[in-house]
């Protein structure tokens, strides 16, 4: 490298910075030690802990910090800002507390940093005595300094301290008030930040991309459709309507405010897409149950180039979560570890939980025991891929696990709901009435109506309807649907039907527009041969017109999915799907087995009974399943409603007569069939 002068020297560590590149910084940093007077003059100095420092090179920063014996401000300061900006909170505040040893006085640069680096690390006392020396060095009216000392104290939850920071601030930058509002809405005080946007505008201030995603999302917390569709209107009149990020708040704000359609419209009119557009209307898919919509717009983004990020992944493996789909699970999977995602805390959370709602546990073990490191998230997703699959064993061990010193995780209000549920699809009533019980004085958590349904579900579960009728009435809260409908679906299982239209009826009180309840009555009536009460609920429903859900059965076979209904003959395969109903049949009546016809649902003699019972609709996915998957591999079918008592003891027949492992997602649970038994242990 050719002679330099100590200018060019300084531009060319400027150049390394501005390239982030390591190499021609030290080559830099070696010629200025080659041909030029030890100790550096102190402009250099400057200039190297600053790159070295920004490069995230901490140790060769401090060096040559430590060779220069003129350490200014500014050079204590490149220190500082380096280490905030690359997550180095600590340090930062130790090179702060040695800067002062050395008599430096702080500048208005070095005060934001140390404010940064004490709200990060949520230390208020630090950040009150940085303020205090602020203060006395007269530069808490500086605006930058100010506003970062309000940030502090917001971050570090000192709300009083924070709005008389904000009352005394002689003058107010835009950053002021961005902070204001965007800390307002992370703090859980949405309407804080519409109120305080309103007094910007009355101000006469001109808000920025950032001023209106933080009142998009005050708008989203709020649910407030109508208060975001005018900020939309006010955008466009800004100027603002082809500001990518702008529109990325509004894609999420349509999606929380269940306006998908909208969110949709807003992307169409994006120029130019970046990543968090993907993102955002991929989650606003998933939140509003559109999760075949949104495999859909991933895929489409893997088309256009878009690089998978962490937060696409995991919501992608949430819709495939809803759908049940394994197949495209494991490709999502594998796009994760090729994209290096894969160790992401929130993409292996959502990988868990994806496995163990699709039902396959072994998977969701992998993935949980392959996580470098787990929140609270990932064990409720364990603890409730087990309670799925009916381990309740497991699903309590892993409980343990988890609230014992070693991991010292503190379960929370979902973890006590995985955990009853565990005990209720098991039957073990002692120990799921011991946890409740227990929530409140040794979790610190009150039960809330998602812990009271598990309870009713666990009892009557178990045949105790009247004890679980007797526990609804005493219980300290109004009963939910969810707390009604389990003590329906018990009397339904144990044939209490008195005691069903009681459970009926209130349920109908809460949701009379829901089919689901009147068809369980119904249904039930029609079990106990109560021909003329089953008729006179479906009559009632026909007045008030309610339209039963269509019950479907499908399962997905190379890329694609086929759907069946009851009585379904519409399939391209249907001779062979024939066929093969009828060979089950036959070899299932050799080997003993009798239809149950109590799931016959209309007044028939017994061969019709037989034959209604026989074509529902996952019996047709089953027999597709049989002849479209080769032998060995598990046919896996999903249900959108519960499955009936006799295809449930039919396909249990069909798994041990066959050798076949088939696994069924009802809308209740998972039911996984080997060798004639069902993980539900028939508490189904």
């Amino acid at each position: 490298m050719p002679f330099l002068t100590p200018n060019s020297l300084a531009s060319l560590v400027q150049s390394a910075l501005s390239t982030q590149s390591t190499r021609l910084g030290r080559a830099a940093h070696a010629q200025m030690i080659r041909t030029l007077d030890a100790p550096l003059p102190s402009f250099l100095s400057n200039h190297l802990v600053n790159m070295y420092s920004k490069l995230d090179l901490p140790d060769s920063a401090q060096l040559v910090l430590q060779l220069n014996p003129s350490r200014s401000v500014v050079t204590w300061t490149a220190l500082i800002a380096g280490s905030v900006q690359n997550g180095h909170f600590a340090s930062a505040i130790l090179h702060f507390a040695n800067m002062l040893r050395e008599s430096v006085q702080p500048n208005d640069f070095t005060f934001p940093c140390a404010f940064k680096a004490s709200g990060s690390l949520r230390l208020p006392a630090t950040g009150k005595q940085v303020h205090a020396l602020a203060v006395k060095a007269g530069q808490i009216c500086d605006v930058f300094v100010g506003c970062s000392a309000f940030d502090m104290y917001c971050k570090t939850g000192l709300r009083d301290e924070a709005r008389k920071v904000f009352d005394e601030m002689p003058e107010r930058n835009l950053a002021t008030w961005n902070a204001y509002m965007s800390n307002a809405v992370l703090d859980g005080r949405p309407l804080n930040a519409v109120y305080k946007f309103i007094e910007f505008l009355r101000a006469g201030g001109e808000p920025n991309s950032i001023t209106f995603c933080a009142f998009l999302n005050a708008c989203s917390d709020t649910s407030n459709l109508e208060l975001g569709r005018q900020l939309h209107g006010f955008v466009m009149r800004c100027g603002f309507g082809k500001d990518v990020s702008v529109l990325n708040g509004l894609i999420d704000f349509y999606g929380k405010c269940r306006e998908v359609g909208t969110s949709m419209m807003v992307f169409d009119t994006i120029d130019k897409r970046n990543d968090v557009s993907w993102c955002s209307l991929v989650a606003s898919c998933v939140q509003n149950d559109e999760e075949e919509m949104a495999c859909e717009l991933f895929l489409r983004a893997r088309k256009e180039g878009v690089e998978p990020t962490d937060f696409m992944v995991s919501s992608v493996l949430t819709a495939c979560s809803g759908l049940a789909w394994l197949e495209q699970g494991r490709s999502v999977h594998a796009i994760a570890v090729k994209a290096c995602v894969e160790g992401n805390l929130f993409v292996g959370s959502a990988l868990v939980d994806m496995y163990g709602k699709c039902g396959s546990i072994e998977d969701a073990e992998r993935a949980f025991n392959g996580m470098p490191s787990r929140n609270l998230i990932s064990w409720n997703a364990m603890v409730g891929g087990y309670a799925h699959q009916g381990h309740a064993n497991m699903a309590l061990a892993l409980f343990e696990e988890m609230t014992v010193r070693s991991h010292e995780v503190k379960p929370n209000y979902v973890t006590l709901v995985c955990v009853l549920s565990a005990c209720s699809r098991a039957g073990a009533v002692e120990m799921g009435m011991q946890i409740f019980e227990s929530m409140k004085a040794k979790y610190g958590i009150e039960p809330g109506a998602e812990h009271y349904a598990c309870v009713v579900d666990l009892l009557g579960r178990a045949g105790m309807v009247e004890r679980a009728y007797e526990f609804i009435t005493k219980m300290p809260i109004r009963p939910t649907i969810s707390i009604w409908g389990a003590l329906l679906g018990a009397c339904k299982m144990y044939r209490k039907t008195e005691l069903g239209r009681v459970a009926a009826d209130k349920l109908f009180e809460l949701d009379p527009k829901d089919s689901g309840n009147h068809v369980v009555l119904s249904n039930m009536f029609a079990a106990a041969g109560r021909w003329e009460e089953a008729t006179l609920v479906r009559k009632e429903m026909k007045d008030v017109g309610i339209k039963k859900g269509a019950g479907y059965s499908w399962i997905a076979i190379k890329n694609a999915v086929h759907v069946f209904q009851a009585k379904d003959t519409s399939h391209e395969r249907n001779s062979e799907i024939q066929a093969m109903l009828t060979k089950l049949r036959r070899e299932m009546e050799k080997a003993g087995y009798i239809a149950d016809t109590n799931f016959a649902l209309f007044d028939l003699e017994e061969e019709e009974k037989v034959s209604e019972v026989w074509y529902h609709s996952e019996k047709i996915a089953l027999a597709f399943g049989l002849i479209a998957i080769p032998p060995g591999v598990p046919i896996r079918i999903t249900k959108n409603l519960r499955i009936c008592g006799d295809c449930h003891g039919a396909i249990k027949f069909i798994s041990g007569i066959l050798g076949r492992e088939i696994i069924v997602r009802d809308n209740n649970r998972f039911h996984r069939f080997r060798d004639g038994h069902c993980s539900c242990r028939d508490y189904w």
